[in-house]
């Protein structure tokens, strides 16, 4: 049975929210508290959730012993610095992990039913990135196989994996299903706003 662990990543200060993302109310819960039950609730094997900024205060305020967080010192870094902290930490684990699925903390319409979907594709094509697919190009959430851990490791910056998933020499399928709307991610007060009105 192959072993797919989900990596929320939940690290970051949010600047342009101006408060902590991670616990914007929605839906009597919060964001974070959304993506680890869908996550948990999908047929992945574990769920992990890298934090950094207001660590404490999110602990706190997440209720779930399901999931196993890991601290990202280096979180002003970037994006890619949480992959490279959760996957380092995946691969020092005594679970032997196949695949990696990479989500974020604030892409609340990502429910368990689409990671199931990238689950299923991954399943059936063991060593492609199964990677979700936007107006133009491709991201997160995306499915990394172990044949990529090397690479996920050897990334830098706050482009997290945008360059290796639009990188058109890497093995990569996305699933049929284009639904924008799913994958809309909150980053400002506006846009929070206008999702809160949908």
């Amino acid at each position: 049975m192959k072993k797919i662990a989900v990596l929320i990543l939940a690290a970051g200060s949010a600047s342009r929210m101006g408060r902590i993302k991670q616990l914007l109310p929605y839906n009597n819960s919060t964001f974070l508290q959304i993506a680890i039950k869908n996550a948990l609730e999908s047929k992945a094997n574990n769920v992990y959730c890298v934090l950094g900024a207001n660590l404490e205060t999110i602990q706190k305020e997440v209720k779930t012993d399901k999931v196993t967080f890991i601290r990202n010192p280096n979180w002003k870094e970037g994006l890619s610095s949480s992959i490279v902290v959760g996957v380092e930490y995946l691969l020092a684990g005594k679970t032997e992990i196949d695949a990696v699925l990479i989500m974020l903390a604030d892409q609340p319409h990502v429910d368990s039913k689409y990671i199931d979907e990238l689950i299923k594709l991954h399943e059936n094509n063991k060593n492609k990135i199964v990677a979700s697919t936007y107006e133009n190009k491709k991201g997160v959430p995306a499915i990394f196989p172990s044949n990529n851990f090397n690479n996920l490791l050897k990334l830098k910056g706050d482009k997290g994996a945008k360059l290796l998933l639009n990188n058109p020499q890497q093995n990569i399928i996305t699933p049929e299903l284009k639904s924008f709307e799913i994958l809309k991610d909150i980053d400002t007060p506006k846009d929070y706003e206008q999702f809160l009105k949908k």
